[in-house]
């Protein structure tokens, strides 16, 4: 349902969120601890920079902080900065002008699904998936492979 940027997105922002407040965070650091392409998360990073949710400052001592608190920015925030806010509204299926009047054959059961998971993403707060994942020591990342095993 997500993209890859978007589920990078979501991985970063709980990682930047679950380390010390007001602390900027190297974005190699968030590279290398997540297992994501520096240059990719870079571009990422940028998108949720431009739309005020982080702040990024350059140099040797840089990296990214929250722009404001933790517990006032939603995944549907993140999500809809990534992804555009249309994306709650999208057909399954991807046909456009898909809704009651013109459904496609999964619009009667994806319509409910796609409210309520919108529901979820407005209400669950960066703070509580950073709490969680620090304090049940949550996995943000796929574990890395050596010969086909995780690691």
């Amino acid at each position: 349902m997500l993209s890859k940027t978007c589920t990078y997105g979501l991985q970063a922002a709980i990682y930047i969120a679950s380390q010390p407040h007001n602390e900027l965070v190297g974005i190699q650091t968030i590279a290398d601890s997540l297992n994501i392409s520096f240059h990719f998360l870079t571009k990422v990073l940028q998108q949720l920079t431009a739309a005020g949710l982080l702040i990024s400052q350059r140099g040797v001592h840089g990296g990214v902080m929250l722009a404001k608190n933790s517990e006032d920015i939603t995944l549907y925030d993140i999500i809809s900065v990534i992804e555009g806010r249309d994306k709650f509204e999208q057909c399954i299926m991807g046909l456009p002008g898909c809704g009651s009047a013109v459904p496609c054959p999964l619009h009667e059961h994806w319509s409910s699904l796609r409210t309520e998971i919108g529901r979820v993403f407005i209400k669950t707060k960066l703070s509580e998936l950073a709490d969680s994942s620090n304090r049940l020591n949550l996995r943000l990342a796929h574990p890395e492979l050596i010969n086909g095993i995780s690691i």
